[in-house]
């Protein structure tokens, strides 16, 4: 079965053009769809409906042509070139097409689900193909508020021809499409030459990225077009799932995308992001400001609330990029400053009580309420890193805007918040290797207490200094800590360590690649007893964290960082071993998964393959973007993400 799928861009529809083949003997096709009308699984309704001919003045029906599912004032049609031979409406597990034909025949055909509403499938059968003799079917999906406008949709992407609308979608001729897009990357050329795919992947994924935003809400950046582990999990009440803002995903998009040379989205991701900032006039808000919102909608409507400071940092980082680059102008940036830059520098350097939905906690940075993995509360290398980062952009851009009080501020506060890296985060005295390391994270400022971490995702919590995870790596990414510094040295060894047990250990090398979970004793991921996907059965301990890609192309770029560092001129072997290695992560259609199968514990139904992508969120912008971003520092032979202010405060030699 070989389809091609693309959108009208004219009409809210869908196009699936078909070629069915037989390798020997005949086959019937059948086609299934699962509507999952209005984001949910259980509220749908549908039917059959029988196209007509006029015959001698009268209407005849010429069969079952077209699939209908709605709920609330969302409306489905599909419509196919020909009536198909069979066609049948039914509720999962019950009587839908998939579970009648089991027995290889459509035996029961239901033409509505009548006023029930539930789970259900459209299903219809396209005839016979015999070997030797390809059939081609066309099927266009409408979508309107209404039946009607899902019918005049699908109706009206036919009557324009489906090969013009093609034609309009890629953007040939005068019509502007993704040809157009991918055109006007000015950098993709040049930095696909650093792939060892031939380009494949780099092209894939400027795609991808594009898809993040959000076509209502210009520069909302979302973290992925799926819900991790969908096939498990509870369709009864609407999901965004991963399908909505984080500041932190949104900044790795956006960078990617310069890093492309998009010049027009990331700046309208910039201009976006205000909208998710805490302000005083954010509905139900009695507390601080200046944070930016952990989670929300595209439309801005609020989701999670907890304070992740990296997430307040990264969008003064974009800023600042983004400025430099001359994509924002001084006037622009003066105006932002004081709107969305000073606040959420402020809140860098004071934090304060907070008062939004259930979260009245008070946070005094660096402490973060939570680290870029939203699970525990404390003092995070990762976060660290942005925080301080942010600060120094902030003050670059404050300077700028005149106003050189909080500049200095600014600076002073970053200064301090650096200079107690290592004595609020590696540990002297850890119970691993040689006992001197970063932690992952820890909830006062000793390190050597090993005090228990927050329990996570079913797992207990482990004294600190048992869990270690890559996020001290960041501390070079931003120019934080040079490449040699000897506390980012010293916890490599921590952090490579493959004899550990499995619960501890992160780095698992998949097929000669090297690659890392999020940290040891992480609990999101398939359990290793059942096979079960995460969350079946409730939260049980036998829940792991598998390998996430992204990790493989933040080790390269730590390489590159120490690479260039010492001098030197051939970065071959990091090409080689981490942009390699992450293109070995992409699935069939050159999709970048959140988590790859590290070979512990049940293999799942799924009988998963070590490197294999598991049901965890595919694509996930924020790999892809990892991606991106390591060709064009290979590309640059500079870190994409280093800030020069930052690394001439703290690791110039």
């Amino acid at each position: 079965i070989e389809k091609r799928i693309y959108t009208d861009p004219d009409q809210q529809s869908l196009v699936v053009r078909t070629t069915f083949k037989a390798m020997r003997g005949e086959i019937t096709p059948y086609l299934l769809l699962e509507p999952h009308i209005a984001n949910t699984g259980v509220g749908d309704q549908g039917a059959v409906l029988d196209s007509t001919q006029i015959v001698e003045g009268r209407a005849q029906s010429e069969g079952p042509s077209t699939l209908y599912a709605h709920e609330g004032d969302t409306h489905l049609i599909l419509t196919s070139t020909r009536p198909f031979e069979s066609a049948s409406v039914g509720f999962i597990g019950v009587s839908d097409g998939l579970t009648d034909l089991e027995d290889g025949r459509l035996d029961s055909q239901y033409r509505s689900t009548g006023d029930q509403p539930g789970n259900i499938m459209l299903s219809g059968g396209l005839g016979r193909v015999q070997a030797g003799q390809p059939v081609d079917m066309d099927f266009v999906i409408g979508f309107g508020d209404s039946r009607e406008a899902a019918e005049s949709a699908a109706n009206g992407t036919f009557q324009k021809g489906l090969d013009n609308v093609l034609a309009n979608f890629n953007g040939e001729g005068s019509a502007v499409g993704w040809e157009d897009y991918i055109a006007s990357l000015t950098d993709l050329p040049r930095i696909a030459e650093q792939s060892t795919d031939g380009g494949r992947l780099a092209y894939a994924s400027a795609l991808m990225l594009k898809v993040q935003e959000d076509r209502t809400h210009a520069g909302a950046l979302i973290a992925s077009l799926s819900n991790p582990w969908g096939d498990t999990v509870d369709a009864t009440n609407p999901s965004t799932g991963y399908k909505a803002v984080w500041p932190r995903d949104f900044y790795q998009v956006a960078m990617a995308m310069l890093a492309l040379g998009d010049t027009e989205t990331p700046l309208a991701a910039f201009r976006y992001l205000p909208q998710v900032q805490v302000r005083a006039d954010t509905p139900g808000n009695t507390g601080a400001t200046g944070w930016f919102l952990q989670k929300t909608w595209v439309d801005g409507t609020i989701e999670w609330v907890a304070v992740q400071l990296d997430q307040t940092a990264m969008p003064i980082m974009l800023g600042y990029r983004l400025w430099k680059a001359g994509l924002v102008s001084d006037a622009e940036m003066a105006g932002m400053y004081t709107r969305m830059i000073k606040p959420a520098a402020d809140f860098l350097v004071e934090g304060g009580k907070l008062g939004l939905n259930w979260n009245d906690r008070t946070v005094t940075p660096p402490w973060t309420q939570q680290e870029r993995w939203e699970e525990q509360e404390g003092y995070s290398p990762s976060t660290t890193a942005a925080v301080v980062a942010g600060l120094v952009t902030a003050a670059e851009i404050a300077r700028a805007s005149g106003d050189t009080a909080s500049a200095e501020r600014y600076l002073a506060t970053a200064d301090d918040y650096a200079g107690k890296i290592e004595s609020r985060m590696f540990t002297t005295e850890g119970s691993l290797g040689d006992g001197k390391y970063f932690v992952r994270i820890t909830r006062n400022e000793d390190p050597n207490d090993r005090a228990p971490i927050g329990e996570a995702n079913a797992q207990q919590g482990l004294p600190e200094d048992q869990i270690v995870d890559g996020g001290f790596l960041e501390l070079v990414r931003y120019g934080v800590r040079p490449a040699d510094a000897p506390s980012i040295v010293a916890t490599l060894p921590e952090y490579d360590d493959q004899t550990r047990e499995d619960r501890l250990r992160v780095r698992y090398d998949l097929n000669g690649v090297p690659a890392w979970r999020r940290y040891g004793n992480d609990g999101y991921g398939e359990n290793v007893e059942t096979g079960n996907g995460y969350g079946v059965g409730g939260m049980t301990p036998g829940q792991r964290g598998r390998v996430w890609p992204f990790f493989t192309g933040e080790r390269g770029h730590y390489d590159l960082a120490l690479a260039l560092q010492s001098g030197a001129q051939d970065t071959t072997a990091i090409r080689d071993t981490y942009v390699r290695g992450m293109e070995s992560f992409a699935n069939g259609g050159l999709l970048l998964p959140e988590q790859v199968w590290d070979g512990v514990g049940n293999p799942t139904a799924y009988d998963y393959q070590p490197g294999q992508g598991t049901n965890s969120a595919t694509p996930l912008a924020w790999t892809h973007a990892e991606y991106i971003k390591l060709l064009r520092s290979l590309a640059d032979r500079k870190v994409w993400d280093r800030y020069d202010p930052v690394a001439e405060r703290y690791s110039a030699r």
